[in-house]
């Protein structure tokens, strides 16, 4: 596994005990949540990116052939 980066969060006290019970419930640490949360935000956010990037390439394209 690759070295991880400490990192200092502030973070408000009702959040924390939130992500808290949360991390319980799926049997994680806080911290190991907090990454999880993170890394799927991550995942979501490169993904729009791409079919974004896929539908400006995409535009027009598969109608000219189409038979009415």
């Amino acid at each position: 596994m690759s070295a991880r980066k400490p990192f200092l969060l502030r973070i408000d006290p009702e959040l924390w005990a939130d992500l808290e019970a949360w991390a319980q419930d799926e049997l994680r640490s806080v911290n190991g949540q907090i990454e999880y949360l993170l890394k799927q935000a991550v995942m979501k956010r490169k993904g729009g990116q791409k079919e974004a990037r896929a539908g400006e390439k995409g535009e027009g394209k598969g109608t000219e052939n189409i038979e009415h």
